[in-house]
C-alpha cells in the first residue's frame, strides 16, 4: 500500500513560504523605499528614474560596477585588485560605497592597493576587516548575521594565505566561521583532534598544497560537503599547485568538490552559499 504524503493546509502552507522567504536586504530595503515615496507622491517618476539610472551598474569606462548584485543574489561585490591600477582599485570601491549598502572584498591588494582602500574606508566612516597576509580587505557594512557553520582547514601553515581569504569571505557573506589551521596528513593525530567539529560543520573547506591529501581524508569524515581549494604551496613536482589540483578532482571521497588553485574566494563564497542555507533550513525547523 503506497504511503500517503501528509496534508498541509493552505495556511501551513502559507506560514512556511513565510518563513522560507529571506528578510528583504538593505539594497532592497531602500528600492522599496523609493518606490512607496513614488506611490505616495513625494517623489516625481522623473526623480525616481534620475536614483534608478545606475540600478544595474555604473560604467566608469575601465569598468563596469555591478550595483545590482545584492538584490539579484543577495550576496556583496568582491573586487581582485591586482592587475589593476591603483586609481581603478579606488574608483571601482569608491562608487559601490556610494551606490551598495552591504560590505565590499577587496582581494588581492598589497602595498598602494591596499592604502587607497584604507582611505576610502576611513573617509567614509566604515570600519575595515584585513588579512594582511592574504591581501584581502572587507569594508564592514550591512553584514548579515552569520548563519550556519564553514569550517576552514589548512594543512600547513604555508596555506594559510589562502584560508584567511576564504574566512573573510564566507564571513562577510554571512555565514558562521571558524578557521584551523595546521593538521595535514602528516600528522593525522591532529586532525582527529578535531574529528566532532569536522562532523558538526554544515561545510568543510580544505585548504592544502604539495599533494593535497588532506581533502580526501576529511571528506571521509564530514557529514556535509567539502570544498577543496587547492595552494601553489609545495616543491618542484607540485607544479604550483598542479599536482594538488589534480589529486583533489581525482578524490575517491564522494562529497568532496574542488575550486581553482589558490581560489579562496570561490571557496569562501560557496562555503557561505551552503553554510547560510543550512542555517535558515535549521532555524525553520525550530519554528513552531
Amino acid at each position: 500500500m503506497a504511503r500517503r504524503l501528509p496534508h498541509i493546509s493552505r495556511s501551513e502552507g502559507e506560514a512556511r513560504r513565510r518563513r522560507a522567504t529571506p528578510a528583504p536586504n538593505a539594497y532592497e530595503i531602500r528600492l522599496n523605499d523609493l518606490l512607496s515615496d513614488v506611490a505616495a507622491g513625494a517623489v516625481s517618476p522623473a526623480e525616481a528614474t534620475e536614483a534608478l539610472r545606475d540600478l544595474p551598474f555604473s560604467d566608469l569606462g575601465f569598468a563596469k560596477v555591478d550595483h545590482h548584485r545584492e538584490l539579484r543574489q543577495g550576496t556583496c561585490e568582491i573586487v581582485f585588485a591586482e592587475p589593476k591600477s591603483v586609481r581603478e582599485v579606488g574608483s571601482i570601491v569608491e562608487k559601490l560605497i556610494e551606490g551598495n549598502e552591504g560590505p565590499v572584498v577587496v582581494t588581492r591588494a598589497f602595498g598602494d592597493h591596499a592604502v587607497v582602500v584604507r582611505q576610502i574606508a576611513t573617509r567614509a566612516g566604515l570600519p575595515l576587516d584585513e588579512r594582511p597576509r592574504a591581501g584581502a580587505i572587507g569594508i564592514i557594512r550591512g553584514v548579515p548575521e552569520p548563519a550556519g557553520l564553514a569550517l576552514i582547514l589548512t594543512a600547513g601553515t604555508a596555506d594559510l594565505a589562502v584560508a584567511e581569504e576564504a574566512e573573510l569571505v564566507a564571513s562577510l557573506l554571512g555565514a558562521g566561521v571558524q578557521l584551523i589551521p595546521d593538521i595535514g596528513v602528516a600528522g593525522l593525530h591532529r586532525l582527529m583532534a578535531v574529528r566532532d567539529r569536522i562532523a558538526d560543520a554544515d561545510v568543510v573547506v580544505v585548504v592544502a598544497g604539495m599533494e593535497g591529501a588532506l581533502a580526501s581524508v576529511v571528506g571521509g569524515l564530514a557529514r556535509g560537503p567539502v570544498i577543496a581549494c587547492p595552494t601553489s604551496v609545495g616543491y618542484g613536482a607540485s607544479f604550483g599547485g598542479l599536482a594538488a589540483l589534480l589529486s583533489m578532482l581525482s578524490s575517491c571521497t564522494p562529497g568532496t568538490v574542488c575550486v581553482d588553485i589558490d581560489d579562496g574566494v570561490g571557496a569562501g563564497y560557496s562555503a557561505a552559499l551552503i553554510a547560510r542555507a543550512s542555517g535558515s533550513r535549521h532555524r525553520e525547523a525550530e519554528q513552531p
